[in-house]
Parts: C-alpha cells; sequence; structure tokens
C-alpha cells in the first residue's frame, strides 16, 4: 500500500508542475500597422535572446497572417509564451517567396520593422532596443512595417 501512495504522490506531484507550466503560458497579440495594400504576408519572428535576433527564428516562434484591417494593420498572436524578456521582427512578403528580399547591397526591398519601432543604423537594431519583457498574463505590442 505504501508503495501505491509513493505513486500516487509522484503522478500527483507531476500533474501539479504540468498546470504551473500551463498557468505560466502568456499570449503575446502583436499589431503590425502600416501594412501595404494588396498582396503580402505578414512574417513575425518571436526571440529570447541576442545571439538569434534577428537571424534563426526558432520552430514554433514564427507566425503569420495576410489580411489587414480597415486601418492597414495585421493581428497576430503567439500563443503560450512564457514569461520574460523578447524581441519581434516582422516583415510584408509581398512577393511570397517565404524570405525577406533584399538589394544588391543586401538592404531590405521589403517593408520590415520591430518591436518598440526599433532601428540600426547600419542593419538590424540590437536585441535590447528591440525587447520587451512578457507578464504572466500577457502582452500587446505594435510595431510598423516601413
Amino acid at each position: 500500500m505504501i508503495k501505491n501512495l509513493s505513486q500516487a504522490a509522484r503522478l500527483m506531484a507531476l500533474a501539479a508542475l504540468a498546470l504551473q507550466g500551463a498557468a505560466h503560458a502568456a499570449d503575446i497579440t502583436v499589431v503590425v500597422g502600416n501594412v501595404q495594400q494588396g498582396t503580402g504576408t505578414i512574417m513575425l519572428g518571436l526571440f529570447d535572446n541576442a545571439q538569434s535576433f534577428p537571424k534563426t527564428i526558432s520552430k514554433g516562434t514564427m507566425a503569420q497572417a495576410s489580411e489587414r484591417d480597415a486601418a492597414g494593420q495585421v493581428r497576430l498572436v503567439l500563443h503560450d509564451v512564457a514569461p520574460g524578456d523578447y524581441a519581434v521582427s516582422a516583415y510584408q512578403d509581398l512577393n511570397g517567396d517565404g524570405k525577406l528580399s533584399t538589394n544588391m547591397m543586401g538592404l531590405p526591398t521589403e517593408p520590415y520593422g520591430f518591436s518598440n519601432n526599433a532601428r540600426g543604423a547600419f542593419g538590424p537594431p540590437a536585441f535590447k532596443d528591440a525587447a520587451f519583457t512578457v507578464p504572466a498574463q500577457g502582452v500587446t505590442i505594435e510595431l510598423q512595417v516601413k
């Protein structure tokens, strides 16, 4: 009987940990403004560190949407994100090739933007300039693509 109680206690502890993790997951709502009329999908990447920002989007941290509202905005929601510090990059994929197109000099030819509307002088902004905090209850941020 003690063995069964021990197993039951372990299962209850595991269930409590699973519920605790689910309770701490938050949603990030990203409102992307200045979206151009016509075709083009908004591609969004979420980053949790300076080393990957904005180069490598981890699987499961990307979202896309193509329907814009009357104000030229697209709303995307990233679900079940752990609270912490993050940065977002976004671009409007006008030609549908699934990547941010650039010219011969490597400068973007499609509209793009970052959380906090951060801009870099000669390239993307620093993670710290685009970073925002996601609390346990979630957050809504706005950014513009240009």
